[in-house]
């Protein structure tokens, strides 16, 4: 078993992972004139490649609605929701502003509405909010559903887990990026969006709230759409839904122990999916 991650660090690695999701997803938007392949395989790169770099010290999340649904779902423990929260708010902001710094290097750049932030409505393309708040409610919902499924503890290939969430992302934005420029995430909302001018600022409530609802269902209904591998994080979770496991060594469904022999990755946990399924109060990081 790895030794726990300290808070520190976590809070190291979801700061790092947010400013380089915001940097270089809404810096390559910027860079390729709005190009929808090149800023979708941005965003799911930086992911992907984020959660393999530090997944093993805090589960790779890099967005409040998947630390909320992570929560919600049973798998961290609510006094580490404030400090994941707070760290990737703080690398989106400064990713921000960092890009809106940078692009002020084009001779005569205006940041107002040409930042790479998310809108709708008169502001956008004129896609309605009520259709742009379900959108962004559903596609984050999925997003967290598939997250919540690779890096369960029944997965027999938690190492492919990156890929699968970083390849989930790329889809969504091929999905969205028309209608709203594709959120499922306040901080990359937040982070450049408050320099993007008044409407930006304005429009900001739907990017907040409809990810953080989609991620909250996503993290309430995972287990009673697909059971639960594991024992909820000390600290955590809904106990209304609370869904009792088999115990070890126990054939069924909510069997989980791995193979005789099993590779760490292929058969047997890595410490990313340990992360994510850190089922006693010595599994916690320490304070």
């Amino acid at each position: 078993m790895p030794e726990s991650s300290t808070t520190v660090q976590q809070i190291s690695a979801e700061f790092m992972g947010t400013f380089v999701l915001v940097f270089f997803g809404c810096g390559t938007a910027l860079m390729s004139g709005g190009n929808y392949v090149a800023t979708a395989l941005a965003f799911g790169l930086t992911v992907l490649v984020m959660a393999y770099a530090v997944g093993r010290v805090s589960g790779a999340h890099f967005n409040p609605a998947i630390t909320l649904g992570a929560a919600v779902g049973g798998r961290i423990a609510w006094r580490q929701v404030p400090v994941y929260m707070g760290a990737q708010l703080v690398g989106a902001l400064t990713a921000g502003l960092f890009l809106f710094t940078l692009m002020h290097g084009f001779p005569g750049f205006d940041a107002t509405g040409n930042l790479a932030q998310n809108s709708f409505g008169d502001a956008g393309s004129g896609y309605a909010w009520w259709a742009a708040f379900l959108l962004e409610m559903l596609m984050t919902a999925v997003f967290i559903w598939v997250i919540l499924a690779v890096t369960d503890v029944r997965n027999e290939h938690p190492a492919l887990a990156p890929l699968a969430i970083g390849l989930t992302l790329t889809m969504l934005h091929f999905g969205s990026i028309a209608a709203t420029g594709t959120s499922v995430n306040p901080a990359r909302s937040i982070g450049v969006g408050v320099f993007a001018g008044v409407d930006a600022v304005a429009q900001l409530w739907l990017f907040i709230l409809a990810p953080l609802l989609g991620g909250a269902i996503a993290g309430f209904t995972y287990a009673l759409l697909f059971g639960r591998g594991a024992e909820d994080v000390p600290g955590s979770g809904l106990r209304f839904v609370r869904i009792q496991v088999a115990p070890a060594g126990m054939a069924g469904p909510g069997a989980a122990a791995p193979g005789v022999g099993a590779v760490p990755g292929y058969g047997a946990p890595d410490q990313l999916q340990e992360q994510w399924n850190q089922d006693t109060d010595e599994g916690q990081p320490p304070s």
